[in-house]
């Protein structure tokens, strides 16, 4: 007897897939296990198996299409066995949401399993008005044309006939900007305005709304604080000198000393349940990694148990996995906090937007050279700013200051941090 294969859900955010590729065709044979379909969901693109044997004999969504989770991705059953009966039954069991059509308004275009899904450019034509015949002629002297070196350059790049430019300089002299503001070219070609649109991924789609939802129903307030980081430099340095070839980056040492100072204040380490607050007692946290259509937040696990390498080989491996769309469930779920690190951009100070279910996320900018006062002197020195957005509903000033001041020790005398777990 045939059997409806539905729209799988794939992660605990996805309320719809899109097929990335099919790797059966209609009338091939399938056996459990096979794999039928790749899904791009909102975090990845994974491989969808046979859960019994058959004959693909529908397929209910084309490859770049969109379809709910539940809809109909395809029927397997025996080979010629009339489906029309079981494929009107089921489109009379959809919800009246569902029943207008399985796959989005607007197509998706053809994905491969890794890449984004975009739409081919999209140029609309807008011809500029032809230069006024009233407007004063550029001065010529003996049939020269008055212009700089750079603007004649200019304009033969341009394809413009500079005794068409008007000048601006003295006694009508073109000059560079004339040419660049130059309405036409040699052959009043016309100028086209251009745009790109592309669709909407599963993944940005995800992240648009539920970072909406945190900002507008999470009362964020904001923590900042300078760290001085020439003794965490020194030690970084030193530890790579040991353990070379592998290195450790600052980002770990963030990571550790996160983990470790969560551990000392557990209400910051908590989520907000609508009906009550949950405290974590174990530290897993998350690593925002940026990929082509946002943000993926991996996760670290007992972050505050494993050693400083151990967890720099660990974020490398998962945002190389984020960028490769590879990543699986269990390595986005589960987050107690999360770190979201831009100063490796020569971003100095930045807020970021809490990611649910945490109640806090900090903001990590970019160790900057600057003057600092030591022992009543100016000396050259390395400084660090971090801030942390917090859901005023789980954790107050106070609460939060504490851990920010207990991370900023343990950043400034390392050794603290080392003394907690191995390198």
């Amino acid at each position: 007897m045939a059997e409806i294969v539905r729209m799988p859900k794939l992660s605990d955010t996805m309320t719809e897939g899109v097929v990335a590729a099919w790797h059966k065709k209609v009338g091939d044979k399938v056996k459990s296990g096979d794999v039928l379909a790749e899904i791009e969901t909102d975090k990845a693109t994974m491989e969808f198996e046979s859960f019994t044997d058959g004959v693909l004999l529908h397929i209910g969504v084309e490859k770049g299409k969109t379809a709910a989770v539940d809809s109909v991705l395809a029927v397997l059953g025996k080979e010629g066995e009339d489906i029309t009966a079981l494929l009107a039954s089921a489109a009379a069991a959809k919800p009246k949401e569902q029943v207008q059509e399985p796959v989005a308004s607007t197509p998706a275009p053809q994905a491969t399993p890794v890449a984004s899904p975009s739409t081919p450019k999209a140029v609309a034509p807008s011809h500029a008005p032809a230069p006024s015949a009233a407007a004063p002629a550029p001065s010529h002297s003996n049939g020269r044309v008055k212009a700089s070196p750079l603007a004649k350059h200019l304009a033969e790049e341009k394809g413009i006939d500079i005794s068409r430019v008007r000048g601006s300089g003295p006694d009508g002299r073109v000059t560079k900007s004339d040419v660049e503001n130059h309405g036409g070219g040699s052959f009043n070609a016309p100028q086209v305005e251009g745009f790109e649109e592309v669709a909407v991924s599963q993944m940005r789609k995800t992240i648009a709304r539920r970072l909406a939802e945190s900002k507008f129903s999470a009362p964020h307030f904001y923590l900042t604080l300078e760290i001085d980081m020439e003794r965490a430099m020194n030690v970084r340095e030193a530890i790579n000198k040991q353990i070379a070839p592998d290195k450790i980056s600052f980002n770990d040492l963030v990571v550790k000393g996160v983990a470790v100072a969560l551990k000392q204040h557990p209400k910051v380490n908590s989520s907000w349940l609508g009906d009550r607050i949950r405290y974590n007692q174990h530290v897993h946290i998350g690593v925002a990694v940026a990929v082509e259509e946002g943000l993926l937040v991996p996760v670290v696990r007992f972050a505050d148990t494993k050693p400083l390498r151990t967890i720099g080989a660990e974020v490398r491996d998962i945002a190389k996995k984020a960028k490769e769309k590879k990543l699986q469930p269990q390595d986005w779920e589960g987050n107690t906090f999360t770190i979201s690190n831009l100063g490796m951009f020569g971003i100095e100070e930045f807020t970021a937007i809490i990611n649910p279910p945490d109640a806090c996320i900090m903001a990590i900018g970019g160790i900057m050279e600057k003057p600092v006062v030591k022992n009543g002197a100016i000396v050259p020195g390395h400084t660090m700013k971090v801030t942390l957005s917090c859901d005023h509903r789980v954790v107050d000033g106070v609460t939060g200051a504490a851990f920010l001041n207990t991370f900023k020790q343990l950043l400034e005398e390392p050794a603290l941090l080392l003394g907690v777990g191995a390198i």
